[in-house]
């Protein structure tokens, strides 16, 4: 079962990647001291920008300047650029402040989409049922270069700017081109990241039923063993008639033949056998213990022995191998951080089964524990993400003001967003369990200062979010939230 402790650490993996290398969508700023073809180019950009919206179906934010409604193709209207652009706060204050007039394209607006609506581009888009991101802006970019740009009315029109240049024109609409593209490359790594989150998770489940199908592929590989033994050109009485308990082992023999685990391991084609050198190494050692030798002398065995017997093997001697390090390192960058959570619900899970009746009526966990902790990842990281720029404020409002932000580490600054989205949008989750858990990743996972600055900022933070009324958390531990 996927803890909330294991969530956090997997949202602040995910998101200090994402943040690290997302690409900004943003409005150009104005250009300082600007020849008269930045300035008409830069006026050419705003007024595409905004031009898109009003051929979305979109009115633009100020009423005074948006243009009367035209009847535009429901593609159009369900295309996310020109959405997307509405909402853009940027945009918004120029529109207010009227550096985007588009009061020049009203009597042309209509034709306009209609000839964009005639266009072999949109036609291609409109023939398909859904659409990515991805195609959304292909659309207006491939139109702002073709239609838009080639058009001489729009050219005229544009011709009544007393900066009017053919450079600037062609300047201005590649720049707005540019930032549709890098609205989509911010986009598809926000998607792309909550994806990342989502398959590790996934795949952290996906090492709990692999720790079961270790001990089924560890004994087989000791009966391939026995086998090669018994097939030596000089092969000894103890090749010959070795003992079988090992292999016998009821515990191994279920998993073996548990259709929950059959059914696992087929749909996610789990295998160990990809790693031959660490079946090697574990059962080396497994053979090569104190344990497995204690287990060898009994003189006889039952379900409960066998059970535990694996339990002992598992805790001291696979889930602690370097070997197994590794090739779960080589398998995931993430699974490493993941052993220590799932081997020790394996454990649990092994100790269930020892105090059944030849396994009757044990389950394997489910991946969570309720519907709220399987939510609960993906909605911290949109809150993260979401307002990541509100909890930087927060953030660098009770630095040092000797120290400079951009010097901090980023991990940190990571660990703190996530922290500060948990308190201030899960109500339900006491501030010490979230402020415990983070200080808790930030002494494993960033440097070892990290622990104490962390505690201090998040500390200050809670305390102005308390005073000025914005946070209300209870203030005892509920230990079903963790």
């Amino acid at each position: 079962m996927i803890n909330r402790i294991l969530i956090r650490i997997k949202v602040v993996q995910i998101l200090y990647s994402y943040l690290l290398s997302r690409s900004e969508f943003k409005i150009d700023a104005a250009p300082e001291a600007a020849s008269r073809d930045r300035r008409f180019a830069y006026s050419v950009y705003l007024d595409m920008l905004s031009l898109i919206q009003e051929l979305s179906g979109i009115r633009t934010n100020n009423p005074e300047r948006s243009l009367a409604a035209i009847d535009v193709h429901p593609k159009f209207r369900t295309n996310r650029v020109g959405r997307a652009l509405a909402d853009n706060t940027i945009l918004k204050a120029i529109t207010y402040k009227d550096i985007a007039d588009l009061n020049s394209f009203r009597p042309y607006l209509q034709k306009l989409s209609d000839k964009l609506a005639a266009s072999t581009v949109f036609t291609d888009y409109a023939r398909k049922r859904s659409h990515s991101l991805e195609d959304d802006v292909k659309l207006w970019t491939v139109l702002l270069e073709t239609t838009i740009l080639k058009d001489p009315e729009v050219t005229e029109i544009l011709r009544q700017n007393p900066d009017f240049s053919l450079a600037g024109l062609h300047r201005g609409i590649m720049q707005a081109v540019n930032t549709l593209n890098a609205y989509n490359d911010s986009r598809a790594m926000y998607t792309k990241a909550r994806k990342d989150l989502e398959d590790s998770l996934d795949q952290a489940y996906k090492l709990y039923f692999d720790l079961f199908l270790l001990i089924v592929e560890l004994t087989r590989e000791e009966v391939d063993r026995q086998e090669v033994a018994k097939g030596k050109y000089l092969a000894t009485a103890a090749d010959l008639n070795p003992d079988s308990r090992f292999v016998d082992n009821a515990f191994a023999k279920f998993l073996e033949n548990n259709e929950t685990l059959t059914e696992f391991v087929d749909e996610h084609k789990s295998t160990w056998v990809d790693s031959p050198g660490l079946l090697k190494n574990l059962l080396d050692a497994i053979l090569a213990s104190d344990l497995y030798a204690e287990y060898m002398k009994l003189e006889t065995t039952d379900w409960k022995t066998d059970c535990e017997f694996w339990r002992n093997i598992m805790r001291n001697v696979v889930l602690p191998s370097d070997a197994l390090a590794e090739a779960l390192e080589a398998k995931s960058i993430f699974w490493n951080d993941d052993l220590s959570t799932m081997g020790t619900f394996a454990l649990k899970t092994i100790r269930k089964f020892a105090q059944s009746e030849n396994g009757e009526g044990v389950r394997f966990l489910p991946q969570y524990k309720d519907e709220e902790d399987a939510e609960f990842g993906m909605k911290l990281f949109t809150y993260a993400v979401d307002k990541r720029e509100q909890y930087r404020e927060y953030i660098d409002k009770f630095i040092n003001p000797d120290w400079d932000p951009e010097r901090l580490a980023f991990m940190d600054i990571v660990i703190m967003i996530a922290a500060i989205a948990e308190i201030d949008n899960f109500p339900g989750i006491p501030l010490p369990v979230s402020l415990n858990e983070y200080i808790e990743i930030a002494n494993d996972y960033s440097t070892r200062r990290s622990g104490p600055f962390i505690n201090g900022i998040l500390y200050s933070i809670v305390n102005m979010l308390i005073e000025n009324g914005e946070l209300r958390k209870p203030l005892t531990i509920d230990e079903n939230k963790k």
